[in-house]
């Protein structure tokens, strides 16, 4: 399994229950989820293979920043 982390701008429970969603639309067989504590509101995908680009168009798509974070 892969994991990436991303840094986000998701500032809302329901826009990031929202987000899950579409991300495991596009990758099924991933495990999803926001910390909304931090201060990065960090994007984690466990999955397989992640295609960080494709979840960064995924949340720009819905007016989200996203990036690697590194």
């Amino acid at each position: 399994m892969t994991v990436e982390v991303f840094k986000t701008n998701v500032d809302e429970v329901e826009s990031s229950e929202i987000l899950i969603r579409k991300v495991l639309d596009h990758f099924p067989e991933s495990r999803v989820n926001f910390d909304m504590e931090d201060c990065d509101k960090i994007l984690r995908v466990e999955a397989r293979k992640v295609i960080p680009e494709r979840i960064i168009e995924i949340l720009n798509a819905h007016g989200y920043t996203c990036e690697v974070l590194t």
